[in-house]
């Protein structure tokens, strides 16, 4: 893989990190869906399973890497409500890239193909 293209990568990948008040490092699966080139966010949670087992095998507390949380959102006619959503760690934002589809372009672009 060409070294401009891990840089930029990385650049966009770390550009979408969040903290949480005590300095904690995570991300957000509804970014790394867009990141990853998913357009449909039925087909990202089929890879957020995938990853939760390969966590699991990995012999992790998939809690530790996938914190199930809640957040509020503003709908169209100004009200809010809240929806499920995940904090994910760097280490899960990795199975989520391993266990993507190859198919998707972000992931297949970029494949080592040494």
């Amino acid at each position: 893989m060409k070294t401009e293209v891990v840089h930029q990568l990385t650049a966009t990948f770390e550009g979408h990190a969040q903290q949480t008040e005590s300095g904690v490092e995570y991300w957000l699966p509804r970014d790394l869906q867009f990141l990853l080139g998913y357009t449909k966010w039925d087909n990202f949670q089929n890879v957020l399973t995938k990853a939760r087992t390969a966590c699991d095998v990995a012999g992790h507390e998939v809690g530790d890497h996938f914190a199930d949380v809640g957040k509020m959102v503003e709908l169209g006619s100004g009200a809010t409500r809240e929806v499920d959503d995940v904090m994910l760690t760097r280490f899960a934002c990795y199975l989520i890239a391993q266990n993507g589809e190859k198919a998707i372009p972000p992931i297949h672009k970029y494949e080592d193909k040494s």
